[in-house]
Parts: structure tokens; C-alpha cells; sequence
């Protein structure tokens, strides 16, 4: 049998690895009986023009006939790409994550460094640490934070880490810079980011442990666009009124009435909310 190729989001062709979609699967929480079915129904439709998306379509429609909360964490990656082309609401989105970690957080701040102003996309502080947050947002998949997103983002921090700030009631110096993307870092960013230090990268799947979706998962902040009782019209409406987490939903439910859904599909979003 000839080897089958799969056609990544950025064009390029690799050979087709079933390891790579059961470990996806396995860590969306997918039961083994769910992903030997998935493997063998994918495995049989596979051709030689087959894409990662159809992969991905394939394996989501059976996860959500059978394993409904499962397929929501499966497409945790593409729901995180639907919260717009801006960026912002993926800032607000890390600032939730970082409040669930017991930080106050702010976003989109002019902050002064010793040089120049900098607009910081995330800043966070508790009592131990403070901490300022570069957001790279990606819409589309295949696309990379490459090395000079790494340089530009370095030199930005060591600019900020020679003045002194006041968040908590005291001065203090940055202690830590992140980077935090969606997608994934090129390895040469990789490589420059763990030579240089001072810089924390967190891609989707980057580092192995204590990756971005690791931290969602973590956090149980799940993105109201992975949720598939809304359409598209729907969700821009809530990122547009500012609502970027299904909690807020669960927290605010007329929110649901205010954008036209009646009681009944108001209803079947948030049991698919609290089936999560």
C-alpha cells in the first residue's frame, strides 16, 4: 500500500501518523473505545489529498455524537482562533486565566520603559510576582511566532525591567516577561528564547507541560466559541457585548435572551455549557 500524505494548514505535505491523533484525542479525554472507532473511520477515508482539517472534521463529528463535552475540549484550539481577527478578546481571555491563578490582571496598559512607552497586551501581579504578558494572536492555523516575534518581544521586556512600577500598593521591578501565542512558536524562536532566559514562551503545545492548553484546561475556562448550540452570528454578538467564557454565560444568563435566543435554545446552551 502506498504511503498516505496529509496536507497541513500551512501547504506542506507530511505522512499520515495515527499516533499523533490519538494522543489528541486521549488528551481531549476521549474514551479508548471512542478512539479506535474515530482511528478506523478515518483510516478508511483517507486519500491522498485528505487535509488536517478533514482529519479534524471527522474525528469532531464523532466525538460530538457520542462524547459531547470531549469533542468541546477537542476543538479547544480551533474555538480559540474564532475569537476574532482584533486579538483582544484573546488578551482578555489570558487575563481570566491569570485572575483564576489568584493574579489581579489588566490588559492593553501604556506602561513606560526606560527607553520608550510600551503597550503591554497583559499585566499581572500578586504578591510574589509581577508579571507583563506579550499576546501574539493567530487566526488561521500553520502560521508560527517566529524568531523575530521572539527578538522584538525580548527587547521590549529588557527595556521594561530597568524602571520600577507600582501595582499592589508597591514598587517593584518586572520578574517575569511571557510570550503567550495560540498557534506555535518556529524552532529557531524556540531556540533563541531558551539560549537568551528572561523570556517565558507558552505556545498551544509549547512547552510540553504547562502549555497554553494545559492552562485552559487547568483553569476550566473553556471560550463560549467552542461551543456548538451557537452559530457564528451568535458568538461575534457575545465577543462584541465583551463575553468571551462560557462561566460568564452560566453567571449571566439573560445575556442569552438579550442576542435573540429563545428559552428553549437558551436552555440547550447552557446544559452544553454545564456538560463541561
Amino acid at each position: 500500500m502506498d504511503p498516505i500524505y496529509v496536507i497541513k494548514a500551512n501547504g506542506t505535505r507530511e505522512l499520515f501518523d495515527e499516533k499523533k491523533l490519538e494522543f489528541s484525542l486521549k488528551r481531549a479525554g476521549a474514551s479508548s473505545l471512542s478512539v479506535n472507532q474515530i482511528i478506523a473511520h478515518v483510516k478508511a477515508h483517507l486519500d491522498k489529498n485528505i487535509t488536517t482539517h478533514e482529519i479534524y472534521r471527522h474525528a469532531f463529528e464523532l466525538l460530538h455524537k457520542d462524547e459531547q463535552p470531549v469533542a468541546i475540549k477537542y476543538s479547544l484550539k480551533r474555538a480559540i482562533m474564532e475569537l476574532g481577527p482584533s486579538g483582544f478578546p484573546f488578551e482578555d481571555f489570558i487575563a481570566e486565566i491569570f485572575r483564576q491563578k489568584g493574579y489581579t490582571a489588566e490588559t492593553g496598559k501604556i506602561v513606560r520603559g526606560f527607553c520608550v512607552e510600551h503597550e503591554v497586551d497583559v499585566i499581572a501581579w500578586n504578591e510574589e510576582k509581577l508579571i507583563m504578558v506579550e499576546a501574539k494572536f493567530h487566526n488561521e492555523l500553520g502560521i508560527k511566532s517566529d524568531l523575530k516575534v521572539a527578538l522584538y518581544v525580548k527587547a521590549r521586556f529588557d527595556d521594561l525591567r530597568k524602571m520600577k512600577f507600582d501595582y499592589g500598593g508597591k514598587d517593584r521591578e518586572l520578574d517575569e516577561g511571557w510570550i503567550i501565542t495560540n498557534t506555535k512558536f518556529s524552532s529557531t524562536a524556540i531556540e533563541y528564547g531558551s539560549c537568551q532566559g528572561g523570556m517565558r514562551m507558552i505556545g498551544w503545545n509549547y512547552p510540553p507541560v504547562g502549555n497554553l492548553h494545559d492552562m485552559i484546561l487547568e483553569s476550566k475556562l473553556h471560550p463560549l466559541t467552542c461551543l456548538a448550540t451557537l452559530n457564528g452570528r451568535e458568538k461575534k454578538s457575545l465577543l462584541d457585548k465583551g463575553v468571551v467564557l462560557c462561566r460568564t454565560l452560566l453567571e449571566n444568563v439573560d445575556l442569552l435572551p438579550a442576542i435573540g435566543l429563545n428559552e428553549v435554545k437558551s436552555r440547550r446552551v447552557l446544559d452544553e455549557i454545564e456538560a463541561l
